[in-house]
């Protein structure tokens, strides 16, 4: 409890008084004595020094949140996720599958993500404009791992990427994966241009759906 501190002091009870008679002094005012409390503006503080919000949406921004999801995914799947040092091949991770799966133990994938924020087609699948050289390193079979396109949907403000609670973290907002190895590259075609590409909104990526990408059936699309 604040207030005012007893001094002890009695005043003067003579009505007149000389010189040198001595000035009472005023009673100090109690210091409030610090507490654990949290401050009324916990934002006044929650950055600490001169710390400044960072803006969302600068380059590259979206690009890393895209493939930060994909990674989230693949840790919630139990799956090993390599990345290599240098980008030379179109692969954005290598995920590896920690056991027997089909006919071969530990099995690889390989994986090109890209975030999109302006999704457009139709209820049975997106259309995504790739880049023809990104499309070339996933389309055909001469690969000896299977490739895969992870087309990550966000929303336009990179402040609702996420929502978080005590409880949960929520990321927004769904993965989708296509494979085209039954297709040919495209040869020719000015590697810069883009290609439309179809993803089937069906092959919403979740923890069976990553699981399944390591089956024999995609293997086999190279064998042929």
């Amino acid at each position: 409890m604040t207030g005012t501190i007893d001094q002890g002091f009695q005043a003067d009870t003579t009505t007149t008084r000389s010189a040198e008679t001595p000035t009472a002094k005023k009673p100090e005012t109690a210091r409030t004595p610090p507490t654990d409390t949290a401050p009324e503006n916990p934002d006044a503080t929650a950055l600490g020094g001169a710390g400044r919000p960072l803006p969302l949406g600068d380059s590259g921004h979206q690009g890393d949140f895209g493939e930060t999801f994909i990674r989230a995914l693949a840790a919630a799947a139990n799956l090993d996720a390599l990345r290599a040092d240098r980008d030379r091949a179109g692969v954005d991770w290598t995920l590896r599958y920690p056991a027997a799966h089909g006919r071969r133990g530990f099995p690889l994938i390989d994986v090109q993500v890209k975030s999109w924020s302006d999704p457009r087609g139709n209820d049975a699948a997106w259309r995504y404009p790739l880049e023809v050289k990104n499309y070339n390193w996933l389309a055909g079979r001469d690969y000896l791992v299977p490739r895969f396109l992870f087309l990550v949907v966000v929303p336009r403000q990179a402040a609702a990427w996420t929502d978080i609670s005590a409880e949960r973290l929520m990321l927004r907002h769904a993965a989708y994966w296509a494979c085209f190895h039954d297709v040919l590259p495209l040869p020719g075609r000015n590697r810069s241009s883009t290609y439309t590409v179809r993803v089937p909104r069906a092959n919403l990526l979740d923890i069976r759906a990553l699981h399944g990408l390591f089956g024999d059936e995609f293997r086999e699309l190279l064998a042929r």
